[in-house]
């Protein structure tokens, strides 16, 4: 069987939110000249995100676009699954999750704010304290702050706990346990537990002798903490484009 090697996006293939350069662009052609190798992408960012940091053509690009976590599945330039949060958690549960949402971003004090706080896409709730909208610089400008200072840890805890109570004080309701993801420099990923990256493995798993991830945010707590930690991929940790290509170029396939 062959190898696929799966790229996160934002901070392995780009810097973070900014478009693809030329020598990402290059290593992806190389690779594509392979036939021993198939390559994919598994971002928590919907497609329409990762078509603005790849390019138009990324379904091109890439053998398997898997975005949201794999949510939302691409093979071959073809649609091949999707599956809805908000389905899957019905209505009176997702109203209750943005609430208590609004509550921790109402609470949270960053440099600044600006819009766009609470994203809903197809397989997670995407919440920035800064707001999506907020320019590259404000977006550099909170990630320095929250790293010193842990607002989207600290949003992470209240949010979870206030999904603990309503879990409790509703048994009858099923409600499911959630996950939470530290994403990209301004925002945190929230979905059903085992929603994360490695959702997409399962459509891997029965066809690739190896399977190849490279991402960088590793750290527990981080949005490819779980699929770099799980016992199907063989993983390596970048800390931006230029590292992710040393990186290819020392793997023997």
């Amino acid at each position: 069987m062959k190898t696929i090697i799966l790229f996160d996006v934002d901070g392995t293939l780009t810097k973070p939110r900014l478009k693809v350069e030329s020598d990402i662009i290059n290593m992806i052609s190389k690779l594509n000249k392979n036939n021993s190798i198939d390559i994919g992408i598994v971002g928590g960012s919907d497609f329409k995100k990762q078509q603005e940091q790849l390019g138009d053509d990324v379904l091109s690009l890439f053998d398997y676009v898997f975005s949201e976590n794999g949510l939302v599945s691409y093979c071959n330039n073809e649609l091949f699954h999707s599956n809805s949060f908000v389905d899957f958690i019905g209505e009176k549960s997702m109203k209750k999750l943005i609430n208590l949402c609004l509550r921790s971003i109402i609470k949270a004090d960053p440099p600044k704010k600006r819009g766009t706080f609470i994203e809903n896409r197809t397989g997670m709730l995407n919440i920035s304290p800064v707001g999506r909208s907020c320019s590259q610089e404000e977006r550099e400008e909170f990630f320095n702050y929250d790293n010193i200072h842990n607002i989207r840890k600290e949003m992470i805890n209240e949010i979870d706990n206030g999904w603990k109570v309503y879990k409790y004080e509703n048994p009858n309701l099923n409600i499911t346990d959630l996950s939470f993801s530290i994403g990209g420099q301004i925002s945190i990923d929230i979905f059903p537990k085992n929603w994360d990256k490695t959702y997409c493995l399962q459509f891997l798993k029965d066809k690739y002798q190896r399977i190849i991830f490279i991402g960088d945010k590793t750290y527990e707590g981080g949005n490819d903490y779980e699929i770099f930690i799980n016992q199907l991929t063989e993983s390596y940790s970048t800390d931006g484009p230029e590292k992710t290509i040393k990186i290819i170029n020392t793997i023997k396939f």
